[in-house]
């Protein structure tokens, strides 16, 4: 089932960073050439590349054999809400205790990250024999605890008691014999001297391992299925995709639980950066990429809330979701979300010849949902896109729940849409090949 290579994926990947280097080895195993940012692009018809940016991000694409007339573009992130280790890591309390420095990062449910194990990963940039190097770390063993405070000392625990991130969040690292020992252990990790350590990015991560479960093996349960369970899916539809006109691209872009306004995130020129010196590395002008723009598509794919079993009331009257419910599509008149009444015609299109089962959602009406990297995207490339995703429960806890059906709608979805040979007539009319 595809829900195995799903959490083979989710088990090898507790950072962006290493989620991205996984995406790229899922491409080396398929042929794609990796292009560098500061290099002049040689690209051929039938070529198939890839660029990364921050080694966080990465976009991936195929020159296609036939005509050059559309892009199709499935985009999805690569991080999760979870505590980033400060500078100066360590922290001692009253003399009995060694803690970590850590501020959150995104919106995460606080309690789940408590009284379970957890460690750490990111990367390290380390002063090398030919300047600075990045070297990835994960610290593959328990390592960190956060303890909650024990019922006695704390009656409110279960009185909507709010957490501080400052005072109630710190994990605990050790006792006071391991004073001094982090950076030596992240030094070690990464085959350096402590001195050499110039610079990191490092994150905590829950040493939850995933879990496939429910009366039938229905549900799978880990920590980063939004969004690395669509990051996964469209990639695995991407690299098995066959089209013979347009362009297919993959996006996995960093720092959406942010804002994206980073170099490396939806809020920047990376896409069009990338696709623009394609075209032109292809000796194609300007205008023949904003007629191309004109006929193309995205997918912007997050994950959805599926109906909650406690609180069915939370989701909208009509157009609630399922997990193993198949694709979901999403849409927001506020335009949270990028479906349209177009956008969407063209998906279901596609999805209904390729016999894949797809479902709506939309927020209860006096409910804000969130926005995610469709609209953000936009901004920069305008094209027809749709806000699509899997149902799952418990969003932004350590632990999320989907279901095991759902990661192959989502590989069939991406390369069916890959496959279709799509095309804007004029504006409101539209060819799918």
């Amino acid at each position: 089932m595809a829900v195995k290579g799903l959490m083979d994926f989710l088990k090898a990947s507790p950072s962006a960073f290493h989620a991205i280097e996984n995406l790229t080895k899922i491409l080396d195993e398929n042929g794609f050439t990796r292009l560098r940012e500061s290099a002049k692009w040689e690209l051929q018809k039938g070529g198939k590349y890839y660029v990364t940016r921050n080694l966080s991000s990465v976009i991936a694409f195929t020159v296609p054999e036939g005509s050059l007339d559309s892009i199709r573009i499935c985009a999805s992130h690569s991080d999760s809400p979870v505590f980033k280790i400060k500078e100066n890591a360590e922290l001692e309390v009253r003399g009995k205790y060694v803690q970590l420095n850590t501020e959150r990062y995104g919106g995460m449910i606080f309690s789940t990250w408590l009284d379970r194990p957890l460690s750490v990963a990111g990367r390290v940039l380390v002063k090398g024999e030919k300047g600075i190097e990045t070297r990835l770390v994960n610290i593959d063993k328990d390592m960190l605890v956060i303890p909650n405070v024990a019922i006695h000392m704390n009656r409110t625990v279960n009185d909507g008691y709010k957490f501080n991130a400052q005072t109630d969040l710190m994990p605990l690292y050790g006792d006071m014999r391991s004073k001094g020992a982090f950076r030596k252990q992240i030094a070690e990790a990464v085959g350096a001297e402590e001195k050499d350590v110039l610079g990191s990015d490092l994150f905590l991560y829950s040493r939850v391992a995933p879990s496939v479960w429910g009366a039938n093996g229905e549900f799978v349960s880990a920590g980063r299925l939004d969004d690395l369970e669509c990051a996964y899916a469209t990639m695995m539809g991407f690299v098995d995709a066959k089209p013979v006109n347009g362009m297919p691209v993959c996006a996995v872009f960093d720092n959406e639980e942010v804002g994206s306004t980073t170099k490396q995130g939806a809020d920047s020129s990376f896409l069009t950066d990338v696709l623009k010196r394609a075209f032109y590395a292809l000796n194609l002008d300007e205008e023949a990429f904003m007629r191309a723009a004109a006929s193309s598509m995205m997918l912007s794919c997050d994950n959805a809330h599926a109906m909650h079993p406690n609180h069915p009331e939370f989701s909208d009257a009509t157009n609630n979701v399922q997990m193993n419910g198949g694709i979901v599509i999403k849409e927001s008149a506020n335009q949270k979300y990028t479906s349209d009444g177009a956008s969407k015609a063209m998906l279901r299109a596609i999805l209904d010849k390729a016999n894949v089962p797809y479902q709506f959602f939309a927020n209860r009406s006096d409910m804000l949902g969130g926005g995610t990297l469709g609209n953000i995207s936009n901004s920069h490339f305008s094209l027809n896109t749709v806000d699509i995703g899997l149902a799952q429960l418990a969003m932004h806890s350590s632990y999320e729940t989907a279901g095991t059906e759902d990661v192959g709608h989502m590989i069939n979805c991406a390369r069916a849409f890959y496959n279709a040979d799509l095309k804007c007539v004029t504006d409101g009319q539209y060819d799918i090949g």
